[in-house]
């Protein structure tokens, strides 16, 4: 089977409902935030990400480095342009303050919602309100980019 964003889209919402658990990237049993963009990049490379050494609920605030945002770099392709237009299967990611390091990401399922794990909630697929599009930080994809 090819691997197309529509594939990806339809895994993420498999993992609808999976239970939130820091560090975790286990669909149907527990993940968080990064564990659920792990799992999606195990679905399409069938092969583990690097897995990252531990990490704290508050690594952000711990470390004056853009970890996350690195990361995404590393292993996704940056789609350029403005932030807070992305497109379905872009993986988003977030910063709360306007220096600080991000700290949430998630896979858009559509131009107006996103899929993610939330803390205390699980993994859900949001509307992309002001709320969370105003703290959009970079966007990109599992995809080679034209």
């Amino acid at each position: 089977m090819q691997m197309t964003p529509q594939n990806m889209i339809t895994e993420a919402r498999h993992w609808i409902g999976t239970p939130y658990q820091h560090q975790a990237s286990s669909k149907g049993a527990g993940c968080d935030c990064l564990g659920l963009v792990r799992g999606l990049y195990r679905f399409l490379h069938k092969t583990e990400p690097p897995v990252p050494s531990d990490y704290a609920p508050e690594w952000a605030e711990l470390s004056a480095e853009d970890l996350l945002f690195q990361a995404a770099q590393r292993y996704l392709y940056q789609v350029q342009g403005v932030p807070q237009t992305p497109e379905a299967a872009e993986v988003i990611l977030f910063r709360w303050a306007q220096h600080a390091p991000c700290k949430h990401l998630g896979l858009m399922s559509t131009k107006d919602r996103f899929i993610h794990a939330y803390e205390g909630v699980g993994v859900v697929e949001s509307p992309l309100v002001p709320m969370w599009r105003n703290k959009i930080a970079g966007r990109f994809s599992f995809f080679p980019i034209d």
